[in-house]
Order: structure tokens, then sequence, then C-alpha cells
């Protein structure tokens, strides 16, 4: 559990996720990107299906009449004609009349154009066309084309066409013979559809109406749900917030009350005995109400540090210089209780990221927890290492005293949890806030029987 969510923690510093603003920004360009493409691709699929409609109905007219007129037949096989040329003229004048038709050639199957209603282009081989060899290859072909100005290069074929409004299509159309099914020419006509353009922009005009108002009811609809869900979650936190703090506030005051509770009657305790005893009686009493008053203080103190934001800018640390700074302070205590020490600290390590008030103290709270676990004999370890490839300095302190079950390890950091008797619960959740406050990390590995051992790991100044 990590510390209270409160304005006084300094943990969580981030504005809260704004879902309504988020979303009527990513939601707005998402819709519209998605409305958009779905409006092309119809638009595209709608003009595709209705100029290949074009195509398939203007082969199965030419395929028919190719079939009719037996003189065309000829024509394209170069066979000598069975009837006069004005049978075939009336043939050919029949393709030239198509509706919406500008200009009507006919190729043979060497590409030769054979027959045009623009008669001075009739007998050449234009350039590379590889919608004719796609004709010729059994393939109908529908080819828009924007009406081509100035700037841009025409086609070799189009030498002479007339100018038309919009756009003009090419329809290739390939001639089979009846009777064996294979390719004897291609036919291609050049067609100014303006039936079929106008329906082509009234369903672009539809398909576009349509993608925006689906598009803006779509977006309206998700608007308003995210509203309602932002709003819902707003309330949901404040709650959430109050009752963490109400909690928090009440494992507070039980921690406090419980651990002052224990002082207050031993100095009650001592200042009675004062009271009826002799001087020695009074002396030692007085020796006890000091102790019990420092430990009060220094209570009060932790409490005081827990609850204050962490405003401090880091800076260089030598940890090493720390580490022998707070063993000092703890050598009374190690003799009294008669615990081994081995210290492996060099003094070469880097220096550390920090503030070095706030990281004595958390080496003073990680060392007074190694040393209250083990109540006489035992040892504590302290080694510390640098991690060149994670660019770190890591510090581990493990004592043999009677560990953690799985239950208090998973807790350890939870404010105003603790196993003493006469602890307040807060020094493992401080140091945890102190060390992540500089980019640090720290982990504790304990279970029953084996001891603790927590590893500090700092970044590298």
């Amino acid at each position: 559990m990590n510390a209270p969510f409160t304005p006084a923690s300094g943990t969580r510093t981030s504005s809260p996720f704004n879902l309504s603003q988020w979303f009527a920004i990513v939601g707005l360009l998402t819709i519209t990107a998605v409305s958009s493409a779905c409006a092309f691709l119809l638009s595209q699929f709608l003009t595709e299906r209705l100029l290949r409609q074009e195509g398939v109905l203007t082969t199965e007219f030419v395929q028919s009449l190719v079939l009719t007129e037996k003189t065309l037949r000829s024509y394209f096989m170069h066979e000598p004609l069975q009837s006069d040329a004005a049978e075939l003229q009336a043939a050919l004048k029949h393709i030239a009349v198509m509706p919406d038709v500008l200009r009507a050639n006919i190729y043979n199957n060497s590409r030769i154009l054979i027959w045009s209603s623009e008669k001075n282009i009739i007998g050449r081989k234009f350039g590379p066309n590889p919608q004719l060899d796609a004709a010729l290859g059994g393939e109908i072909i529908v080819h828009r084309d924007v009406e081509e100005d100035e700037d841009r290069p025409r086609k070799e074929e189009h030498v002479e066409l007339t100018k038309v409004d919009g756009y003009f299509i090419e329809i290739y159309v390939p001639v089979r013979d009846a009777p064996s099914g294979r390719i004897i020419g291609a036919v291609e006509l050049y067609k100014n559809p303006k039936a079929l353009a106008e329906s082509l922009h009234i369903g672009q005009i539809y398909i576009l109406v349509g993608a925006a108002l689906s598009g803006l009811f779509l977006y309206l609809s998700l608007f308003w749900l995210s509203r309602r869900a932002d709003a819902i979650i707003r309330a949901q936190r404040e709650r959430l917030v109050e009752t963490e703090i109400l909690a928090t506030v009440g494992e507070m005051g039980s921690a406090v009350a419980h651990g002052i509770r224990n002082p207050l009657a031993a100095i009650r305790s001592s200042a009675e005995l004062s009271l009826e005893g002799g001087h020695e009686v009074a002396v030692e009493s007085a020796r006890d109400i000091i102790a019990e008053a420092d430990r009060l203080e220094e209570w009060v103190r932790s409490l005081l540090s827990y609850t204050r934001p962490l405003s401090a800018a880091p800076e260089a640390v030598a940890l090493q210089t720390l580490v022998a700074e707070t063993i000092a302070h703890f050598e009374r205590d190690l003799e009294r209780r008669e615990i081994l020490g081995n210290f492996v600290v060099s003094n070469d390590l880097p220096l550390t990221k920090g503030d070095p008030l706030l990281l004595r103290q958390v080496l003073h709270s990680l060392l007074a927890n190694a040393v209250e676990a083990i109540q006489k004999g035992g040892t504590i370890e302290i080694a510390g290492h640098t991690s060149l490839s994670l660019q770190r300095v890591e510090l581990t302190i493990r004592d043999s005293g009677p560990g953690m079950t799985a239950d208090q390890l998973a807790r350890a950091f939870t404010p105003f949890y603790t196993t003493k008797p006469k602890g307040l619960g807060v020094g493992l959740a401080l140091a945890k806030r102190i060390v992540e406050r500089f980019g640090g990390r720290i982990a504790i590995d304990s279970a029953p029987g084996r001891g603790t051992s927590v590893c500090l790991s700092m970044p590298i100044a």
C-alpha cells in the first residue's frame, strides 16, 4: 500500500486525468478520420461499380452487334466482305452513335487502328497502351480520366479529342469471334456519360452527408457517455479520497494512542516511585522518564516527517559516509545486545542522488529495525556495491532476526502498520517515500526463521 492520497503527502502531484477533455480531442480526430475513410472507400466503391456496370453493358451491346452484323466480323478478320460497303458503314455507325460516345476506335489484334470516327487517325498504331493490351487479352477495361489541360501532356491516341466538361471515360471492349471464342480485336469508346456523372455526383453527396451525420451522431453519443463516465469517476474518486483520508486518520489516531499509552504509563509509574522511594530510586525513575520522553519526541518527529511533503532537491551524497555515521550512532545498542556487526562498504562507492538528512533518516530507520529484530546475540550485515550496468549504487542491510511472514512482508510498507510493541509503523513507509522521491528503489526479502534483508538501490549522481 502506498502513502495515502492527501494534499500533504507529496507523492501524487500530477493533475487527474480529464476523460471528457481527452475524448473531445481524440474522439473527434478518430471519428473524423474513420468517417472520412469510410466515405472515401464507399465513394470509390460506388464509382467503380457503376463504371464497371457501364463497361459491361457496352460490351454486351458491341458483342451483340458483331454477332448480328456479319460484315463487322469479316472486317475484324480481314476477310472479303460478303456484302457491300454501305452495310459495313451502317454497322460501324451503330457503334459511333451510341449514347454519350465522343469517339469510337476499332483495333485489330495487331493493335492497328482499322477504323475510327475520327477519320484522320485511321491506320495508325499508337505507342504503349496497357489498357488496349488488357482488352486484347480478354478483359473489359473502364478507365476514368479527367479533362486534360494545357500543362498536362495528352495521350497520343487522344489527339483532336473534343473537350468535355468534368471528365470522360475510356471503355475498351474485347471483341470475340462467335464460333471459336478467340479475341479478334477491340473497340475503344470515349464517352461523356452525363447521366452517370450526375448519378455519381449525387451518390457521393449522399455518402458524404451520411458519413458526416453518422460520425456526428456517434461523436455526440460517445461524448455524452464519456461526460457521464467522467462525472461518475470524479464522484467516486472524491468518495475514495475522503474514505482513504478518514481511514488514514483512524489508523494514525490508533497508532498514536497505542504508542503514547505505554510511555505515559511508564512515566507515571516512574513518577510514583520517585515520590515513594529514596534518592537512588528517584534518579533511576528520572532516567526512565527522560528515556520515555525521548521516545515520545522521536515518535512525534517521525510522524511529522511522514505527514509533511518531501520538497528537498536532489544533490550528490556519499552513501558510505552516511552508513558510517549511522553505525556509530547504534554502536552502544549493538554492544548492549551483543550483536555482531559485519559492515563491508568501500570508500570508493560513487556518489548517489538524494538529500543527506533524508537518506540518513532512511538508514537510521532500517538499522533500528534490524537492531530491534534481534533481542540478544545475532549478526547484522551491511554491504554496498556498484552496478555500473544499471548506473546504480546498491546497499543491503541483512539481519539474523526471526524474519517476517508472508502477510507481514506484504504489509511492510503500509503506513502505521507495525509488529513491534513500541513501534509507530511509519519508518518503512517514510523510507519508501524518501527513496522513491530521489529515483531509488527499496525491496525487502524475508521469511520466518531466516532473517530479513533490505535492499536499497539509488541512482548514481
